[in-house]
């Protein structure tokens, strides 16, 4: 059941504290609770929820502002709930109407926040959020209804674009290793049938796990093990794994059920029986790769992707497409599959023309985007893609092209800044959500985070033209201009 909040939008002046006062209007928390629009949103969370049956949910406002709090400070689910409980700032932000010294949810909530908030409405808010606080362009095409409709058709802007990947957090997958969880699966999950048959058996099978682990810790002991060491280790494993999984249909036979296994053990036993059918293939096949290939036990969602990077040639994540303009990034495109990012390029002009209300003036993509249909879909529309034009560069290359290419891709490394910043500063780096809908959460959340510490430093430097309007003229008078002539000394230009 959920209970629409009867003011989610209250000022900062309407918070109690225990020790009187007022919350501080510049401080950092006060400045987020205003640039994002609570109440708009507010009931399309609420049709998670009945409206008659079930305990009162948390408020909107609680559940998304807990996540953008972990999000921004990078701590864990108990530390969130740890410094709300501590910080009056922080529990304005989520809604509170007073100062309370006690968790105003449990730690385990915020996973139940990830599921609920989910990635379309994260992306819902990022843009609303934006258009609010910037006014984007949409506005002056209204503005311009007397220089006629071919003014307002005019392209304008740029858009950057642009695909990366956020590992997932789990250990480097090998084929020993992931047999040897399965194998440790199909030992607990005997146990668990055995025990619901005991007394009706003489017997219990027998799965040989002291064998099976001492061969499994012979060869990871190895430092480089030979591929026929690999092979002969894995065929000793698999064998394992078959003789489990026949002892577990024995028991299925005399009237074990595995109705008593929990469904997260239930899920793990068909993810190792699946495990055991790839490796099996690739073992007799002497093969290295199959399709949608399982690397991670817990996580059957995670596939490798293949990016050919110094640091890291293979990755497990998930693929994102993003777009950025004018230095806010919205999150077009998720995929645990690898696929190629240049089919996503004429769907993200698209959506620029939706958000912006024209398509933009240039594109500043990667070389694998410029291919021959997304040139010819771009010149029609009077759309420059970055970048050379395609065949035998010319001998004598003007010198207003070779600018124009340094140009393009100094403007595209905005947006390779931007990934850096997303991962180094914030969690795109490594995602720790388990699930796949919670982990796209999390990866809209950055986005949403990142653009969120944009918009306040804008404030900040608003506030300091409002309150500060002499000090900027002073500043503005003392900056001079040099200049470097021919002799390479600097010459002082008033």
């Amino acid at each position: 059941m959920y209970r629409k909040s009867q003011n989610p939008d209250a000022p900062e002046e309407a918070f109690e504290l225990p020790f009187e006062g007022k919350l501080c209007e510049e401080n950092r928390w006060v400045i987020l609770a205003n640039l994002i629009p609570w109440a708009e949103f507010e009931e399309e969370y609420a049709q998670n929820f009945s409206e008659e049956m079930g305990a009162p949910a948390k408020p909107f406002r609680m559940a998304l502002g807990a996540l953008i709090i972990k999000e921004k400070l990078g701590i864990s689910d108990r530390e969130t709930v740890e410094q709300i409980k501590e910080n009056p700032y922080l529990q304005y932000f989520i809604g509170e109407k007073s100062y309370r010294n006690e968790a105003p949810f449990d730690a385990s909530m915020m996973v139940h926040f990830r599921q609920r908030i989910g990635r379309s409405l994260l992306q819902k808010i990022n843009r609303r959020i934006v258009r609010q606080a910037r006014g984007f362009q949409r506005e002056e095409s209204s503005t311009k209804k007397s220089e006629g409709v071919e003014r307002r058709k005019e392209n304008r802007g740029k858009l950057l674009i642009d695909a990366t990947v956020a590992p997932a957090d789990i250990k480097y997958p090998t084929d020993v290793e992931l047999l040897n969880q399965a194998r440790k699966t199909t030992e607990l999950i005997l146990d668990i049938l055995y025990k619901s048959l005991k007394g009706q058996l003489s017997k219990k099978p027998e799965p040989h796990r002291k064998l099976a682990r001492k061969e499994y810790l012979k060869f990871a002991k190895k430092r480089r093990p030979s591929r026929k060491e690999r092979r002969n280790a894995v065929k000793k494993q698999l064998q394992y794994l078959q003789r489990n999984f026949q002892n577990i249909e024995k028991l299925i036979e005399k009237g074990a059920s595995l109705e008593c296994l929990s469904r997260r053990q239930y899920r793990n036993l068909l993810v190792s029986s699946e495990i055991t059918r790839q490796q099996q293939w690739m073992w007799s096949n002497h093969k290295n790769k199959i399709e949608n290939r399982i690397v991670s036990l817990t996580q059957p969602h995670l596939r490798p992707i293949v990016r050919g990077k110094a640091a890291s040639p293979t990755e497990f994540g998930a693929k994102l497409s993003v777009s950025c303009v004018e230095g806010y990034v919205f999150l077009e495109k998720i995929s645990w599959d690898n696929y190629n990012e240049s089919g996503d390029l004429i769907s993200q002009v698209e959506a620029y023309k939706d958000y912006m209300g024209v398509y933009p003036s240039s594109v500043h993509a990667d070389r694998i985007y410029r291919t021959r249909a997304n040139r010819a879909w771009c010149k029609e529309r009077g759309i420059r893609l970055s970048g050379p034009p395609l065949g035998r560069p010319p001998k004598n290359l003007s010198r207003e092209a070779k600018k124009q290419a340094q140009e393009d891709e100094r403007i595209r490394n905005a947006i390779e800044g931007k990934f850096g910043q997303a991962k180094r500063r914030f969690s795109l780096s490594r995602v720790m959500a388990k699930l796949p809908n919670t982990s796209e959460t999390s990866i809209a959340l950055t986005f949403l985070v990142m653009n969120l510490v944009k918009l306040s430093r804008q404030f900040y430097c608003l506030f300091l033209c409002q309150f500060f309007p002499n000090f900027i003229i002073l500043s503005r008078n003392i900056i001079v201009t040099y200049k470097v002539d021919e002799l390479s000394q600097f010459r002082f230009i008033p």
